[in-house]
């Protein structure tokens, strides 16, 4: 037996491992292209670009694990039964749950070893991942002078070259804006030509420009800018712009850890109790916090004081009170009704968002359950599928799992939509995608141990036939017996 055992693991860990790459892949092309457009212009190395797909690519294992296994059972047990070694296997003996056995073992390893890397090592990834992503967005793109526009990437100066040479850094017939003195186009610079250059580690871009003109306009006396200009012509000139603000600047990652995906199932539960609690605490000090907005029948009255008690909630028909009195009474109690109306309606707005918040921090642990034991369920629906589809390669396999994996998809994003929103209980909400595809996958297991033809297409077509000639038999009965 363990050399049967050794060549089922040989028949699925191989495509395994290709089908595991394959959807990191593509689901890492998937991200960094949903961020693609941050990254254009950056000039951002290639240390960068390694940094953030590596960071990325532990993002996405947890929902390339599932698929992964998925498609590996479906290949590896196609394979088996398209080449008759399943069909061998059995004649020998030897049950479908026996052969499953060292997958369903491997499988089980798989999903503890998913519940921990989701738990231990992708909040940390997502952590420096989005933080990482976040100096990206803020970066500066880099220093760009297109022929013909205006550039004004430059802090207080704007550029413009009507040409631009092949080597990116001369340039021809150049308009430069100076508004350093924060003074309007006061002073302008035009230049027959120019070469671009950089210093000291990229610090200082060095622009250093040749026969050109230099036009400053004068102040009057009261310091308005006149209808005078003073030029300065000038063979060769330089000027030194401070390239610190294009640096990607890095964040200090605490800033990032409040976020619920930066967060293990510990973290999500302190944070899910503590609003938990507020919440309680905030509906168990409504109405003692109430008092203060009510002068009397909220409070505890005094011996001797029900005549003032009346004088104050009769206001209108007591004949001892003046009618602007009375108008300061009626004032009094409508600004005291407005301020408690304030205090509810903040205390209710304060309570649904500590559960609003407190549902998505359930959802995110909730999510690190499930998506680990997804596998398992991938695994009870492409094993037993494969032994009934019969099909090995990457034609039938592929079809079928991407299928089953967009219905777990959609299961899923339902379930976890109606969760935040509250439609459902979270627990119910995150579990139901693995539920049903559970007992789907139970379902096709019965079908396997029973050799069933459930997806071979002859048989639907054999009871197709069948049920034409049930319909069309009696009308060619009744045509012949009435000739």
């Amino acid at each position: 037996m363990k050399k049967l055992d050794k060549l089922i693991l040989q028949a699925f860990l191989g495509p395994f491992v290709l089908t595991f790459c394959v959807v990191v892949f593509i689901l890492l092309t998937q991200t960094i292209m949903k961020y693609f457009d941050d990254f254009v212009g950056k000039g951002l190395g290639l240390s960068v670009f390694a940094e953030l797909i590596f960071y990325f690519s532990l993002n996405v294992t947890p929902i390339a694990l599932p698929l992964a296994v998925l498609l590996s059972s479906l290949i590896a047990f196609g394979n088996l039964g398209e080449h008759y070694e399943l069909t061998a296997i059995k004649s020998a003996g030897i049950s479908l749950i026996r052969v499953l056995i060292p997958i369903f073992l491997f499988t089980v390893l798989v999903t503890i070893g998913a519940f921990w890397f989701n738990n231990s090592v992708v909040p940390k990834a997502n952590l420096r991942a989005y933080s990482l992503l976040y100096d990206i967005r803020t970066k500066k793109a880099t220093l760009n002078i297109k022929e013909g526009i205006f550039y004004n990437g430059l802090p207080k100066y704007s550029i413009k070259a009507n040409k631009k040479f092949p080597d990116g850094q001369t340039l021809k017939e150049l308009i430069i804006y100076d508004h350093t003195d924060d003074n309007g186009n006061s002073r302008v610079i035009l230049a027959d030509s120019g070469i671009m250059k950089t210093i000291r580690n990229d610090q200082y871009l060095v622009l250093e420009l040749f026969n050109g003109k230099r036009y400053d306009q004068q102040a009057t006396k009261s310091g308005a800018n006149s209808d005078e200009f003073m030029r300065n012509d000038f063979q060769r000139s330089k000027l030194v712009f401070d390239l610190s603000s294009f640096r990607m600047n890095i964040t200090d990652k605490d800033l990032f850890k409040d976020n619920r995906m930066m967060k293990n199932i510990g973290e999500l539960d302190h944070i899910w109790d503590s609003l938990q609690r507020e919440s309680a605490s905030s509906v168990k000090y409504l109405f003692p916090s109430l008092e203060q907005y009510y002068a009397y029948h909220l409070k505890k009255t005094p011996p001797g004081a029900d005549t003032l008690r009346g004088k104050w909630l009769n206001p209108l028909v007591n004949s001892s009170y003046d009618p602007r009195e009375k108008q300061d009474i009626l004032s009094r109690a409508v600004t005291q009704a407005r301020n408690a109306r304030s205090f509810v309606e903040s205390t209710k707005l304060r309570r649904e968002n500590n559960q609003r918040d407190s549902g998505l921090f359930a959802v995110e642990k909730f999510k690190k359950y499930t998506q680990s034991l997804a596998c398992l369920v991938m695994f009870l629906i492409g094993a037993p599928l494969g032994a009934i589809i019969k099909k090995g390669g990457l034609g039938v396999p592929v079809l079928v799992s991407i299928v089953f994996f967009i219905i777990f998809y959609v299961f899923s994003i339902l379930g976890e939509k109606w969760s935040k929103e509250g439609v459902v209980l979270v627990p119910y909400g995150m579990w139901g995608a693995n539920f049903i595809l559970f007992w789907a996958g139970m379902l096709f297991l019965r079908q396997a141990r029973n050799d069933s033809r459930l997806l071979e297409a002859d048989v639907y077509i054999a009871g197709f036939n069948r049920f034409l000639k049930k319909v069309f038999k009696p009308r060619e009965r009744t045509a012949v017996s009435a000739g």
